[in-house]
């Protein structure tokens, strides 16, 4: 039974109480109040059906629209459900890779514990590193790893710069024992001592790297101690910096992986310009050439024109011989011409001769006709 029933069924019983009340109160007229009552019970009881019908159609009509509200509700419920199981799935899905991952790490760390607890390991993993920063950095031509110098010492890597300032030697060291020591110290005594200890090193290194990769003639005049862990090198700096000035006396410069990687940008704009000024210079070696070439192909020039000069000038004397040549056979032509029509001519163009000697007449013709041919 719900809440508003036991309201009405309450209701009811209140108004039946208060009319027995009113009944005996008033009992002269009991048999009219009685059926007065007994109309009113007969229309509270028509009106109570009304109201359980109406109560029953409300609860139906509640009953409907609860059921499709629980429906929906139900229905979201399950869609918000799947939704944060896929959600809860995929996110169980990145947590097992991302745990994958960190077994992994952990392996890796684990192994890389291993190679630096080696001094020989540890040694090959900052020649590697060492490696990996020059080939990034720099051409295959700039550098040998592994070189055997002229005193017999074999430097981990050589940068070929130009002279100056020549060839560098790059040294890697890893001094990380004294470092765990001085970073695990527990107090001021020990860290003291730790901090001894790791000078103690680097200074050896520094020490050996002068005394054997500095050669005059043969390398630079400095050279470079690699630290591959940048934690090292900031230590060294920030603890000792008695150490990092006696360094640089000895002209020994220390550098970590990110300051050894400035290092190597700055050498190969030195090599570009190095490759700038060689090619400047060949540049300038074929225009002095080229000048040259220039300078005799004017020379043959001159010459060229001076030949042509002395042939139009021979041509111009063979053109006036030929004009020559051409008048005296005009000459020698007109000569034939009138021999030919002056055979029986007046007396005065003939060759006249006197007495019996018909040879002196022909002699004194040919002198004429000599002097006509000559002009």
């Amino acid at each position: 039974m719900t809440p508003f029933e036991i309201a009405i069924y309450a209701a009811l019983i209140v108004i039946i109480g208060v009319l027995l009340v009113m009944l005996r109160n008033r009992q002269p007229n009991a048999s009219a109040d009685l059926a007065e009552l007994r109309g009113q019970l007969a229309q509270i009881s028509n009106q109570s059906g009304a109201i359980q019908t109406l109560i029953a159609d409300q609860m139906a009509q509640s009953e409907g629209r609860l059921g499709t509200r629980l429906e929906q509700s139900l229905r979201d419920q399950n869609d918000r459900t799947t939704k944060s199981l896929t959600s809860m799935a995929e996110k169980l899905a990145v947590i097992t890779e991302a745990n994958a991952h960190i077994t992994t790490l952990t392996g890796q760390v684990s192994q890389l514990q291993n190679i630096l607890s080696n001094k020989q390991a540890r040694g090959s993993f900052g020649e590697v590193q060492l490696e990996n920063l020059v080939r990034d950095a720099l051409p295959d031509s700039a550098y040998d790893f592994q070189v055997t110098l002229s005193n017999g010492r074999r430097v981990d890597c050589f940068l070929k710069l130009p002279n100056p300032p020549g060839p560098i030697a790059i040294d890697s060291k890893f001094p990380l024992e004294s470092y765990r020591q001085l970073v695990a110290a527990a107090d001021e005594a020990a860290r003291d001592v730790a901090r001894r200890r790791l000078e103690a090193d680097v200074k050896k290194h520094i020490t050996d790297i002068a005394a054997k990769y500095i050669i005059p003639g043969e390398t630079a005049e400095s050279a470079i101690l690699f630290l591959p862990s940048e934690s090292v090198y900031t230590e060294i700096n920030l603890q000792l910096p008695k150490l990092v000035e006696a360094s640089r006396r000895a002209h020994v410069y220390m550098a970590g992986p990110d300051n050894l990687m400035l290092i190597l940008h700055t050498v190969r704009a030195i090599l570009r310009d190095a490759r700038m000024h060689e090619a400047a210079g060949l540049i300038q070696t074929q225009v002095d050439l080229m000048m040259q070439d220039v300078h005799r192909l004017d020379e043959r020039v001159n010459k060229l024109a001076t030949h042509f000069g002395q042939a139009e000038r021979d041509i111009n004397d063979i053109q006036t011989s030929t004009r020559k040549i051409t008048a005296r056979g005009d000459k020698i032509a007109e000569i034939e011409v009138m021999d030919a029509t002056n055979v029986s001519g007046p007396a005065s163009d003939s060759v006249s001769y006197s007495g019996s000697d018909p040879a002196a007449g022909l002699a004194a013709g040919s002198a004429k006709s000599q002097q006509d041919l000559l002009g």
